[in-house]
């Protein structure tokens, strides 16, 4: 059994985007030297079963005879969800193992995904997942169902993977000296995931002695600590600056907080991190 403590956890579903959360993985993983635990998820067995609340309108005993069969037929899903579940972390070990990872651990757990990671990241460093799930819908740009509660609820950096796998050379960090971005800084100086990659810090508001000071000294603590920086002032709309900056220095990572704000007042005035999720074609790392 491979030693999975500060392990990067890894969250595999079978959807589109499993070969890219493979790929981020293996890529942290190397990195900050760390095996990779791979967790896939299948519903409980009463998540998926049939309505039990039958009709009174058939007899006693053809009431029985479909208890009966509806009993198989979920105790038949469940285990072609088991097969299913096996598949793809298989799968999704031959992919890490070939990014050259060597300490992987795979973990099949019944129940919610946000439950198992709470249970889990207590050994783990670092979360990775896709952007969106198996039943993704694109056309709508819909995050995965678990996405935003997994953020909301992790204590770790979660990674959120692109599409597709890149090489990973020069990282954003969407600044705005608050307390997560205040982790971000200190996880950047204090771990080797971002080490030798091109450092960029881009704070979105006024031209102000305030803002220019809050950049300065972001910057000179990453200087200390052997990072050539690039800053970047901007007024503008957060998302809109953010993506425009992405595109425009070809970014390979963007680093920010996030869900800053109260749910109600997201529900009221909308998300700068699932816009910015939804948007970016490019990995994010969330600090919350």
């Amino acid at each position: 059994m491979p030693n999975t403590n500060n392990a990067v956890l890894a969250c595999v579903d079978g959807s589109i985007y499993t070969d890219s959360v493979c790929a981020h993985a293996g890529w942290a993983s190397r990195r900050l030297d760390a095996p990779v635990q791979l967790l896939h998820t299948q519903l409980a067995h009463s998540d998926y079963a049939a309505p039990r609340d039958l009709s009174g309108a058939i007899g006693l005993g053809e009431k029985s005879a479909l208890l009966e069969k509806l009993t198989q037929v979920d105790e038949a899903r469940g285990k072609l969800d088991q097969q299913k579940g096996k598949l793809i972390l298989d799968h999704a070990k031959e992919q890490v193992i070939d990014a050259g990872v060597v300490q992987v651990e795979t973990l099949h757990r019944r129940g919610a995904l946000v439950e198992s990671i709470s249970e889990l990241e207590d050994s783990a460093q670092l979360i990775v997942l896709g952007k969106r799930g198996e039943h993704a819908d694109f056309a709508t740009l819909h995050l995965g169902s678990n996405l935003e509660r997994v953020v909301r609820a992790a204590h770790k950096p979660v990674l959120v993977a692109a599409r597709a796998f890149k090489a990973i050379n020069r990282f954003v960090i969407a600044y705005d000296g608050g307390p997560s971005t205040r982790k971000a800084l200190a996880y950047a100086v204090t771990h080797p995931l971002l080490r030798g990659l091109e450092c960029h810090l881009l704070r979105v508001g006024a031209d102000s002695e305030e803002n220019r000071t809050l950049l300065a000294n972001a910057t000179t603590e990453l200087a200390q600590n052997g990072f050539t920086v690039k800053t970047h002032l901007q007024q503008g709309h957060t998302e809109e600056v953010i993506a425009a900056y992405v595109k425009a220095q070809a970014m390979d990572l963007l680093i920010m907080g996030a869900y800053g704000h109260s749910r109600i007042r997201t529900l009221i005035i909308g998300s700068t991190t699932s816009a910015m999720l939804r948007s970016c074609p490019i990995p994010v790392l969330m600090f919350r």
